[in-house]
């Protein structure tokens, strides 16, 4: 429930009281002793739905623009005649004056919003760099990016020119300012001990995470760009959508930053990317979740240049959004073929130990190292296969050409094959224990192998046994 308080310009008091009884709106009037301009103020409870309607008979009645109107929320409204006005304002939706004015205060002085942001960058490259997940999340709590995202949206639905355009410039800028300060981070970092020398940032998860971006991150801007209207819109959990906003463009950011700073243009490249992404549908969402929620200027004049300029910026949005969106898609694509080489080169190689059936000799571990980048460049995959061995027994010398052989014609994919060997040890399971009950004593000879046996190196034969 809103309580609403309007001051009545001089002349225009019967209209207005005649307007309020004709839509039922029970109120108080309170007689002017300020300005002359206004002769009475009224006073009265209307549901938060209900506001904009009312408001809008009542500036026909003669509430002009430069009157003041005080649109408070209230904890508790008593009274059984409110029933009916329930029924005709159902619903949670602000009005447009409390849209306007929560978007407003949610963009934050210039200097307050670039001291914010710069301190969540620094906050989010550190935790990119220490590979946390928790120090990049507390960094969102503190990016105050949700403000700029909200009220470009707002602007361009209330023909207010200069709050969307202060909200684009604060987005774009901001970014930038990330990047640039997430860049020098890591350039003064390099000089320091805190980082060791030569370290390879592509291979820390969270950053591989940000340079690998799919079409599901499209998913992650476009639901917080849609929370952050509604959580506008319904005045609840402002604070938890700002740091979902904040999670799909600060680290991307930062990432693109430290890409620039370690000299690796891919990882500035992709992070750049997916930070113009994010901030694409994050606004193209709010954008329609506002336009179709009904608002709309108050000035009947501006409606039809806002439909027009609302439809022209979807249309921007939208073509940037498809463009980009084939990047993703791009990169998606590689993810699955990548996944996908990587599960049957694992299968295939198992396959073969377990159809060789030698005893004693075991695959230890397969690794593969075939990134979504790789496969876009066309780099050959490069697969190391650890194999646990027997100490008597002797390793095929071609064992590595081997398996490339065999897995470049089942997987039809040229690889790079490296084979490691380990001594391979199984305890007898029927050892039994000395007489005494107790564990006999364990002896460990140091002393030299003796020469391995001339036996032919282990391979499949035609049957399949060594």
């Amino acid at each position: 429930m809103r309580l609403v308080q309007v001051l009545i310009p001089r002349g225009s008091r019967e209209s207005v009281l005649e307007s309020l009884d004709g839509q039922g709106v029970d109120y108080a009037v309170f007689e002017e002793v300020g300005r002359g301009d206004f002769e009475a103020m009224v006073q009265f409870p209307v549901p938060p739905g209900g506001v904009e309607t009312v408001m809008e008979k009542l500036t026909n009645a003669g509430v002009r623009d430069d009157s003041y109107t005080i649109v408070l929320p209230t904890e508790t409204v008593v009274s059984q005649r409110l029933s009916a006005l329930k029924e005709r304002f159902p619903g949670l939706r602000i009005s447009r004056e409390e849209l306007h004015a929560r978007a407003e205060d949610l963009a934050p002085a210039n200097s307050t919003f670039f001291s914010f942001l710069i301190l969540s960058t620094v906050i989010a490259a550190t935790g990119l760099l220490l590979d946390s997940a928790a120090t990049i999340i507390g960094a969102m709590v503190v990016a105050p990016l949700m403000g700029p995202a909200v009220s470009a949206s707002v602007g361009a639905i209330l023909a207010d020119q200069r709050m969307a355009t202060r909200g684009v410039v604060l987005q774009v800028t901001g970014l930038a300012a990330a990047i640039a300060t997430a860049a020098v981070l890591g350039v003064v970092l390099q000089q320091t001990i805190l980082i060791p020398p030569g370290v390879d940032i592509q291979e820390i998860p969270q950053v591989a995470e940000r340079t690998s971006p799919n079409v599901l991150s499209l998913f992650l801007a476009l639901g917080s760009g849609i929370a952050g209207a509604i959580s506008i819109m319904r005045g609840s959990g402002s604070t938890l959508v700002g740091v979902a906003i904040a999670v799909a463009l600060v680290p991307p950011a930062a990432t693109s930053g430290l890409g620039i700073a370690f000299g690796l243009p891919g990882v500035a490249v992709a992070g750049a990317v997916l930070v113009v992404v994010n901030l694409l549908a994050i606004n193209l969402s709010a954008l329609i979740l506002f336009y179709l929620s009904g608002f709309k200027p108050l000035d009947a004049d501006e409606r039809e240049g806002v439909r027009t300029s609302v439809a022209t910026r979807i249309a921007v949005i939208g073509v940037g959004i498809a463009v980009l969106s084939l990047v993703l898609a791009g990169v998606t694509y590689a993810s699955f073929q990548t996944a996908s080489f990587e599960r049957q080169t694992q299968a295939e190689l198992q396959r073969q130990f377990d159809e060789a059936d030698i005893e004693g000799v075991e695959l230890v571990s397969v690794t593969v190292d075939y990134r979504p980048i790789d496969y876009l460049l066309g780099n050959q995959p490069r697969v190391d296969v650890l194999v646990g061995i027997p100490r008597d027994l002797q390793a095929p010398p071609d064992l590595a050409q081997r398996f490339d052989d065999q897995l470049t014609a089942e997987l039809g994919r040229d690889v790079v094959v490296r084979v490691g060997f380990v001594e391979a040890q199984v305890s007898d399971d029927t050892a039994t224990q000395a007489s005494t009950g107790g564990l006999a004593p364990v002896n460990i000879s140091l002393d030299r192998p003796s020469a391995l046996p001339d036996r032919p190196p282990f391979a499949r034969t035609p049957e399949g046994r060594p």
